[in-house]
């Protein structure tokens, strides 16, 4: 009698065999989109002919600017394509610690570790920070919980965006709160949502907890200098850490970690991803500079002017056309549908008509939604964005 195949190969075979059924139907698996080529930071080539990029959380358009670019390319050629290996095997170059120092100067604190992705930025803080419990938002992103369940130690989450629930929560936990890290986000990258950061720090000191603010999404785009909605709030220096990313505003590939107490400048002798990861190429390092110098000069506060701009544009006009919004106006407009099936069906259309967008579906998505999510860009034109507002008018009724 043959052997049953292991449980691993079972879910694999289903999820392909749905992939299989969505490309027998002539249509396009929204989670696997073949990009032939970028031709700018707001198009694609897709199949052949342009498509308009809704969907690429490049909010201030960076990812094709000349000075970056070029800084890239000069680093390429005077210090080589790769590190090949971590930095605690290999050492740093100088370029890395001079961007850390760049990225600590922008927020004000002392102390700041780079990791080779976002994602390893919140793994190696979460996992090392916690040890008895960690407190986060239940809407956390994946790798906050990620980070969490490596650590070991018990996950409490609370309400999403909930001051009052995290008190109680902390409350309950008495001595174990002290100490203990929270987690939020600055913006919630599915539905725009953004965190009440000042109520929350209120509730974290009444406590003795840490409060960790992940502004991958808000980095750039919120607060006076772009550092993101703690300082928007104006309570960054009430923050006992910072994560962010180099793959949103920044345009780049990493992550970064960065606080106020002395005791950060020894994270990254005990996160296993900084220490078993290599770390960033040269041109990843030189690139990430150059937009953080653009974003924390005058150009930068005129791109996030801009964005803002586009953000009220698209949300007025999806609001006048009455279709389900999920936040206030900002950089990721989120469209709340009925279900599944027709999130589908409006995804495929708006591309057809040449426009990228993501589709967020359940388990993927958040209180079990179904849901367009529309990321904006500096980059955009007008034109653009009312082509868009022009599709989903046409889309309506079907």
């Amino acid at each position: 009698m043959q052997a049953r195949p292991p449980a691993i190969f079972r879910r694999l075979e289903e999820l392909e065999a749905k992939r299989a059924q969505l490309a027998a139907a002539g249509q396009v698996d929204p989670f696997s989109v073949q990009f032939d080529r970028p031709l700018s930071a707001t198009e694609a080539l897709w199949q052949g002919r342009p498509v308009i990029l809704f969907g690429s959380n490049n909010y201030l358009g960076l990812s094709f600017d000349a000075t970056c670019q070029e800084a890239a390319c000069l680093a390429v050629r005077q210090e080589g394509t790769g590190t090949t290996g971590s930095r605690m095997a290999n050492g740093s170059f100088a370029s890395h610690r001079a961007l850390e120092e760049q990225l600590a100067a922008c927020f004000g604190f002392p102390y700041c570790t780079m990791f080779s992705a976002g994602y390893l930025a919140n793994l190696g803080v979460i996992a090392t920070l916690a040890s008895d419990v960690v407190v986060l938002d239940a809407e956390s992103h994946a790798s906050i919980y990620d980070g969490a369940r490596l650590s070991g130690a018990d996950i409490v989450p609370f309400r999403h965006n909930d001051p009052d629930d995290l008190d109680r929560r902390l409350r309950r936990l008495g001595a174990r709160a002290y100490g203990a890290p929270v987690v939020i986000e600055g913006l919630y990258s599915m539905m725009g949502d953004t965190a009440p950061i000042a109520e929350i720090v209120a509730v974290k000191e009444r406590h003795g907890a840490l409060l960790v603010v992940d502004e991958a999404h808000s980095f750039g785009v919120l607060g006076a200098r772009g550092c993101g909605k703690a300082e928007a709030d104006g309570v960054l220096d009430r923050v006992d850490m910072v994560v962010g990313t180099f793959s949103k505003s920044l345009a780049g590939v990493g992550g970064f970690a960065t606080g106020p107490h002395p005791q950060w400048a020894a994270l990254r002798l005990a996160s296993r991803p900084y220490i078993f990861t290599a770390s960033p190429s040269p041109a990843t390092v030189a690139a990430t500079q150059q937009a953080l110098a653009i974003i924390t000069s005058d150009r930068g506060a005129a791109l996030r002017e801009r964005l803002g701009g586009h953000a009220r544009r698209l949300h007025a006009g999806l609001r006048d056309m009455d279709w389900r919004l999920g936040a206030e106006p900002g950089p990721v407009v989120a469209v709340v549908l009925e279900d599944a099936q027709r999130t589908l069906h409006l995804w495929h259309a708006l591309l057809e008509r040449g426009y990228y967008v993501n589709m967020m579906i359940p388990p993927a998505s958040p209180r079990g939604l179904s849901l367009l999510r529309l990321s904006l860009s500096a980059a955009h034109g007008d034109e653009q964005i009312d082509g868009l507002l022009a599709a989903f008018d046409a889309l309506r009724q079907t």
